[in-house]
């Protein structure tokens, strides 16, 4: 049904994002990022567009919540491997992002982050023989 998905997420600050997701081995797509403005490449046609808070807040009519204190969402991207899950959010929290909760179901792992700015995110694996 759909082509493509862009998750668009408020940041205080681009570069430090920047740093931060260059640092767990995301890169970005240059051609729809600036100083206001980064694309994160998540995957094939999958882009997490992070936006500077007062541009984010500029596209919207709504409040922006603060992501430490009211999730709206929870990003979850799957990976290829439970050691896939590990190395992933292990970079995270070495790069400064906080620990979130984890699971393991045998058949199904996951761990998740907060980043810089509080949002978020959910790394998972599950056996698809299962």
């Amino acid at each position: 049904m759909h082509s493509m998905i862009f998750v668009n997420l408020p940041v205080a600050d681009v570069g430090r994002s920047r740093g931060f997701f260059t640092a767990l081995g995301y890169s970005v797509n240059e051609d729809y990022s600036g100083d206001d403005a980064l694309t994160l490449v998540l995957g094939e046609n999958q882009f997490a567009m992070l936006l500077q808070r007062d541009v984010f807040d500029a596209l919207h009519a709504a409040r922006t919540a603060d992501a430490w204190q009211t999730k709206e969402c929870v990003v979850c991207l799957g990976v290829d491997s439970r050691a896939g899950v590990d190395q992933l959010v292990d970079r995270a929290l070495a790069a400064g992002a906080k620990p979130g909760d984890s699971e393991d179901h045998g058949t199904m792992y996951g761990r998740s982050f907060h980043d810089l700015d509080g949002h978020s995110w959910q790394i998972f694996w599950f056996d698809p023989n299962q």
